[in-house]
């Protein structure tokens, strides 16, 4: 993945993805970038859920399940319980284990 794409991807993930899915699919990305992506897309939507809480009609929940479920592909199980006392939540670098697979 080219310089710009991947900063595009870290910045707002889902301009350049459609799902989750297609972040583990993309061969050109490394394991560690897969991770830093699919965790700030969950931080993202995280948000969103929040807004939609509050009351603002955003978009649908299911996708930080479609977001967990493609990390922890990456990297098995994931403690929710180390995530920051924020109201958004999102997932730590140390709720994350070590990768389970190259890709």
């Amino acid at each position: 993945m080219d310089e710009d794409r991947l900063s595009k991807a870290l910045l707002d993930p889902p301009s350049v993805f459609l799902t989750p899915a297609e972040v583990l699919a993309d061969e050109t990305l490394t394991a560690p970038q897969k991770v830093e992506i699919l965790r700030r897309w969950e931080y993202d939507a995280c948000e969103i859920s929040v807004a939609e809480d509050e009351g603002m009609r955003v978009r649908d929940g299911e996708m930080v399940q479609q977001i967990l479920r493609a990390l922890h592909e990456l990297v098995g199980d994931i403690d929710t319980d180390k995530s920051p006392p924020t109201k958004q939540g999102g997932l730590g670098r140390d709720a994350l284990g070590p990768l389970k697979r190259k890709t």
